[in-house]
């Protein structure tokens, strides 16, 4: 029987929680069986939406989507700071939080628009001597890191609901929004973290066109090929 082609292009996948983005690379190199699948832009367990897998000659645009700027919505919690800067780590302190209105938070908000540096948290995925952050920060190992220039487009505050703040956010390749909650918190006086994190877009790709993991593990194999975007499809979305 002749062999069945392996595909090449993107799949837009709406990450579930609780995985890794390495765990949905593994589940589309099972479903297609093959082993040339990568990903843009790394989301952490706590985070769900937008992740770009590339299949086969696909793997060969993967730092050009990369590039691309990001859509988050999240929402940060004051009051405390974490390890990590989000849920998932120890809490290192635990302040009151005042009784903030929204002009002195949105005052806070708009110190991060724009260009500006951000330090990149130890359980990023950036390298150091050719280690991950993470690798280290799993060691108990802190190193020291360069700022980074990241990028602003746009943000918006969606709730408070004091502790809790719903944002979104339009930022450039490098972001950390972990970062920009627990910094933000830092400037309110009171310290904050992320709670959880959506990404919505990536470039022009939306992850309402995103196929979720429940339905890769009901769909045969032809079915989730043909939500695949061809490279041809990828260009023209890009506007290359």
């Amino acid at each position: 029987m002749p062999s069945v082609q392996s595909p090449d292009g993107v799949l837009l996948v709406d990450k579930a929680e609780a995985m890794t983005s390495h765990d949905v690379v593994d589940i589309v190199r099972r479903k297609f069986g093959i082993k040339k699948v990568g990903h843009c832009g790394t989301l952490d367990p706590i985070a769900t939406g937008l992740l770009l897998i590339t299949i086969g000659r696909g793997t060969k645009v993967q730092d050009l989507l990369m590039s691309e700027d990001k859509e988050y919505v999240g929402t940060m919690t004051l009051g405390i700071a974490t390890s990590t800067q989000d849920r998932a780590g120890e809490i290192l302190t635990q302040r009151d939080v005042p009784a903030l209105d929204q002009n002195q938070i949105q005052a806070a908000f708009g110190k991060f628009r724009g260009d500006f540096y951000q330090l990149p948290p130890m359980v990023s995925a950036k390298k150091h001597g050719g280690v991950p952050l993470y690798k280290l920060a799993r060691q108990g190992k802190v190193v020291e890191r360069e700022p980074r220039l990241v990028h602003v487009y746009r943000s918006t505050i969606d709730r408070i609901h004091l502790p809790e703040i719903d944002f979104s956010v339009v930022c450039s390749k490098g972001f950390y929004v972990r970062t920009y909650a627990h910094d933000i918190g830092e400037i309110l006086g009171c310290g904050a973290h992320l709670n959880s994190l959506r990404r919505t877009k990536s470039g022009r790709f939306d992850v309402t066109n995103a196929i979720s993991i429940a339905e890769i593990d009901a769909t045969p194999r032809e079915g989730v090929e043909r939500r695949i975007l061809s490279l041809p499809e990828v260009s023209r979305m890009r506007g290359a």
